[in-house]
């Protein structure tokens, strides 16, 4: 969904890709390479990085969740930094980029863009993994290919394509970043925080800070995420259909 290089190169997990040595292992390393699949690694490291954090997510711990030696791992991922690609891999490869070419294409970027929310929100982890990652993988250049043409298509140029691409991965990171109250706090502590802000806001020099004081609520609320999210696609597909108009005129 952006011409920049997010993704990763999928990592061989023949025996060609496997550490030197690694042939040479004893009978439970051979076992282990049996039922050890990269997708289980994948599915166990995203469960990780998204309860914990990816600075949480070591080679250790992940191989102490599968059961299984670090030797068994490297036939699939030889470093972190293949696991992390690993994984951006998989959540390109959960973006919907089925679009329905009948239908207007403010409607198709909309569809885009909504996939890209649901699967940033389902993975916590998921908007440090594209912004870092560095490759590229055939998910990814689906998506941006998908991207383009619904622009292209609609009358924009490959410059102007290509920026509002960009602009579309990086409203969907921002929307997720940005989301009150998305912090891993419980219930209490997250309505007392917002409480608190509240009334920092509420008791500002009425004189000098009169609209804070009159949106004090509505500027530390964090209880309606559907609403943060709808209205942030509305705004950037009404800008976006506010250039094309521009574009052609």
């Amino acid at each position: 969904m952006t011409c920049t290089a997010y993704g990763c190169q999928v990592t061989s997990s023949s025996a060609s890709s496997a550490p030197p040595g690694a042939d040479a292992q004893p009978g439970r390393g051979d076992g282990e390479r049996a039922r050890l699949t990269r997708s289980a690694v994948v599915d166990r490291a995203m469960q990780l990085a998204d309860a914990a954090g990816l600075d949480a997510l070591t080679i250790r711990k992940l191989t102490q969740e599968l059961g299984v030696t670090p030797m068994a791992l490297y036939w699939h991922f030889r470093s972190k930094d293949e696991l992390l690609e690993g994984l951006a891999e998989r959540v390109w490869s959960e973006i919907d980029i089925d679009v329905d070419h009948a239908a207007p294409w403010p409607d198709q970027l909309r569809g885009m863009l909504e996939s890209l929310l649901q699967v940033l929100r389902a993975h916590p982890a998921a908007p440090a993994l594209l912004l870092h990652s560095e490759k590229q993988n055939e998910y990814f250049l689906r998506a941006t290919e998908t991207t383009l043409d619904v622009l292209r298509n609609a009358g924009f140029d490959p410059l102007y394509a290509s920026e509002i691409a960009r602009s579309t991965l990086w409203t969907g990171i921002a929307l997720v970043m940005g989301e009150a109250g998305i912090t891993s706090l419980d219930a209490d502590d997250r309505t007392e925080m917002q409480r608190m802000k509240q009334v920092v806001f509420a008791t500002l020099p009425t004189v000098r800070y009169p609209r804070l004081v009159e949106c004090a609520a509505p500027m530390t609320a964090c209880d309606d995420p559907d609403f943060h999210y709808q209205l942030g696609v509305d705004v950037f597909i009404a800008g976006v259909q506010a250039l094309a108009a521009k574009v052609r005129g």
